[in-house]
């Protein structure tokens, strides 16, 4: 009887799993060597492959490059037909090959070879001729690919693009890549904004309602109603803040008291209300609010009274 899909999925992941944690056995001295050769050289990470290893290559130069690395994919194939020009003096070429024995392999490591760069070879066969005529090895190995004929390349490329990612957060370390360094490197979408978007930025086309504490009732309620936002700051002359009254305060208000024509701003207000520097993440603005379960944060800079953080500006930049 054929196994389940569940159970072919877990023996899949078992495997693949396997796969990864195997590769701890070849974190060495050879490793550490290609990763310094790579953070003390002058030009860039050049990586090739053909096939699936082709296809790792690339997402390896793409989580290089966004993390500090300067690095260029070549296709084994087509360096062997023109594209070998991209190949500057001081780079660094590492070839990925799971039996490092392909056609276009063997042809391109002597090339590489004669050109006189430091070759690197990420290997899943250390016999192979890949692995002997390479300076530097990166060992890739796999018991099995979780293929059930053992032939389509499935743990094997796992274990390429996770020494891949190994290299690459190695790598950042040793640049002292920071968060701020990524924000330069990802300033579109979600990423980014998480990364760059400041208080600042998501309040500077809203309103800021704000009032006196001796402002009345009426002007209270005219002021929330007009701007929106389901609050008002409560300001003294030199616009520090004072306080908050957000449309909750009024209701309770209302409930409790019979005589509301005397009621001014300071008789409602709620002291040490939750602020945020201007200056500040939008990020860090969204940890206090989740913090404290509300929905406004009053804006701050140098003391004074900047404006209102809603939730809803969060939401609306894709922060949330």
């Amino acid at each position: 009887m054929n196994p389940s899909i569940q159970q072919t999925a877990l023996h899949t992941i078992a495997l693949e799993a396997a796969s990864i944690a195997g590769l701890a056995a070849f974190i060495d001295a050879s490793f550490s060597k290609a990763v310094n050769t790579i953070h003390q050289s002058k030009g860039r990470l050049v990586i090739s492959g053909i096939g699936k290893s082709a296809i790792v290559a690339q997402k390896i130069v793409s989580t290089l490059n966004s993390t500090g690395t300067p690095s260029l994919f070549m296709h084994a194939a087509d360096a062997i037909h023109g594209d070998l020009g991209m190949v500057q003096k001081e780079d660094v070429v590492l070839i990925i090959s799971k039996s490092g024995e392909s056609p276009e392999i063997k042809v391109l490591v002597p090339l590489i070879k004669n050109f006189g760069n430091t070759l690197i070879g990420m290997v899943g066969h250390t016999e192979s001729f890949l692995a002997t005529h390479g300076d530097i090895i990166l060992n890739t190995t796999v018991s099995k690919e979780a293929c059930p004929n053992n032939l389509a390349p499935t743990s094997s490329t796992t274990a390429q693009m996770v020494m891949g990612d190994v290299l690459a957060v190695c790598l950042m370390q040793l640049n002292g890549f920071s968060g701020q360094d990524f924000a330069k490197f990802h300033p579109g979408g979600n990423l980014g904004k998480r990364l760059y978007l400041r208080v600042a930025d998501l309040i500077i086309n809203n309103e800021r309602p704000a009032v006196l504490p001796t402002a009345s009732l009426k002007e209270v309620i005219v002021e929330i109603t007009e701007k929106r936002l389901g609050v008002t700051a409560v300001v003294d002359a030199g616009n520090q803040v004072m306080g908050i009254i957000t449309d909750g305060d009024l209701r309770r208000m209302l409930e409790k008291s019979d005589h509301i024509q005397s009621i001014t701003a300071k008789d409602i207000l709620s002291l040490h209300p939750k602020t945020i520097q201007a200056s500040l993440l939008a990020v860090e603005a969204l940890d206090l609010l989740r913090k404290n379960d509300i929905s406004q944060l009053i804006v701050e800079e140098k003391g004074t009274y900047q404006g209102i953080l809603h939730i809803h500006d969060l939401i609306r930049e894709g922060i949330v």
